[in-house]
């Protein structure tokens, strides 16, 4: 904890979700309140105002394990999405309640707000839009994945005073977007004290106790991946991969449990099982020798090339409950294409040692990537039924176009939509890569099929 008292406030904003469709899978702004932490620990003083995260957000629906619906609140569509037949909603508190929270909370001298999917933006502008009327001389910079996927349309449309790239923790004091440099910009004092933050292991736990309540934790035991999948954006936003030492992990685990009593916990890692005994084995092993009773989810999708027979079983005797993993397709050429990260003889010898380890078919789903640019109907057809023969959940995620990413260009020459210039058309809702409607009809009636052929074979 630094000695530096500058008496100066940060307001923190997670803004309102925009969409056709959201549900809260263990959703946190973990780099808000990482940021957060690290502001109060250089003496700033901190408030966070959370759209999603409020209890009136979530009060909505029944809540397990940590999960739950969002309040929702049916809006206009944009004028870009007019001709989508789905209702649109915002998600989370309602507007009245978010302008209570920010006088609530007075004056700042500076707001961060975050950002997370390019097609949620209209969001994102809302909560700007607000709180640009209630404290129109605060300088305001916004940050997150959206601003760095696009941030000529940011700095062009969001009103923002600031508009940065990439992620300030990781960047050397005296770079352009590090932390020490946007506080100068928007305060206009250069805070030469402060400390670099180079690795996940010099940062503080991230400030929990700024939400109302929580009932789950996120935990991140390395940042960025090893690959660099032809769909994913991972590398370009996070740079280098670098891993976290599992002592670490488990005394934040240990920490939330015993001061907060919270019992579920998600893995928001891009690669936690890559170089599994180096690290998620450890961590395994210790919280198994420390004896916590949590709950572990696992919802960005594991690599399953690491699955072996000693890691099932740690993971189901370590608590485990919710595994989710990147299979994309069966499509062997396709596999290599977008990454060669797994085979389908790789992958049901996987799903095998997590059966064998106790994890019953409805705990396990492979997450299929359809709407590709150039896939054909067999091949999603193909891959549903592979992975329903194998006993697990095929789980049918819409390829969402993602600027910077190697399929970009294949996505620009295959979509009938102006990706480039309109980001509410990478909604993957509205399967952008497949223009003829009667492609995008099938696709919907394959997610029917492929929950109804799991459910089957349970």
């Amino acid at each position: 904890m630094t000695s530096h008292d500058h008496n100066k406030k940060i307001l923190l904003v997670n803004p309102w979700i925009h969409d056709f469709a959201a549900y809260d899978y263990w959703a946190k702004p973990l780099g808000l309140l990482y940021i957060g932490s690290v502001l109060r620990n250089e003496g700033f003083r901190v408030e966070l105002v959370d759209c999603l995260n409020d209890a009136e957000a979530l009060r909505f629906g029944t809540r397990k394990n940590g999960r739950g619906r969002f309040r929702k609140e049916e809006i206009s569509k944009p004028a870009a999405l007019a001709h989508i037949p789905r209702r649109y909603s915002r998600y989370g508190m309602s507007p009245d309640r978010f302008r209570e929270a920010l006088r609530r909370c007075g004056r700042p001298d500076a707001i961060f707000v975050t950002s997370v999917m390019t097609y949620w933006y209209p969001g994102v502008f809302e909560a700007i839009g607000m709180i640009k009327q209630l404290f129109p001389d605060v300088p305001l910079a916004l940050g997150g994945i959206y601003a760095t996927l696009c941030p000529e349309h940011a700095r062009a449309r969001s009103g923002a005073d600031l508009v940065v790239e990439g992620d300030v923790l990781f960047r050397k004091p005296e770079s352009k977007n590090s932390l020490r440099a946007v506080l100068k910009m928007l305060l206009g004092t250069d805070l030469n004290f402060f400390e670099p933050h180079e690795t996940l292991a010099s940062l503080p736990f991230p400030a929990y106790d700024l939400l109302p309540s929580f009932d789950q934790a996120v935990l991140l035991t390395s940042r960025g991946c090893p690959y660099s999948c032809g769909y994913c954006a991972s590398r370009y936003l996070n740079g280098f991969f670098q891993e976290r030492d599992p002592l670490s992990v488990a005394d934040e685990i240990e920490y939330w449990v015993d001061s907060y009593g919270v019992r579920d916990f998600s893995f928001y890692d891009d690669a936690l099982v890559v170089n599994a005994e180096k690290r998620l084995v450890p961590l395994l092993e210790e919280i198994m020798r420390r004896g916590f009773s949590c709950r572990f989810h696992c919802p960005n999708g594991m690599h399953l090339r690491g699955m072996n027979e000693t890691l099932a079983r740690l993971m189901y005797r370590a608590g485990f409950k919710t595994l989710r993993f990147g299979f994309e397709t069966s499509l062997a050429d396709r596999q290599k294409a977008t990454g060669d990260k797994i085979s389908n003889p790789e992958t049901a010898e996987a799903v095998r040692h997590l059966k064998r380890a106790g994890f019953c078919g409805e705990d396990i789903g492979l997450y299929l990537l359809c709407g590709l640019p150039g896939q054909d109907r067999k091949e999603m057809e193909d891959t549903v039924e592979y992975v329903s023969s194998l006993g697990v959940r095929p789980v049918i995620a819409e390829y969402s176009p993602i600027p910077h990413t190697p399929l970009w260009p294949s996505a620009l020459a295959a979509s009938n939509l102006d990706l480039a210039g309109e980001p509410l058309y990478h909604n993957n809702s509205i399967f952008p890569c497949l223009p003829d409607p009667d492609d995008v009809q099938f696709l919907r009636s394959l997610k029917v099929r492929a929950r109804a052929s799991h459910t089957r074979k349970q």
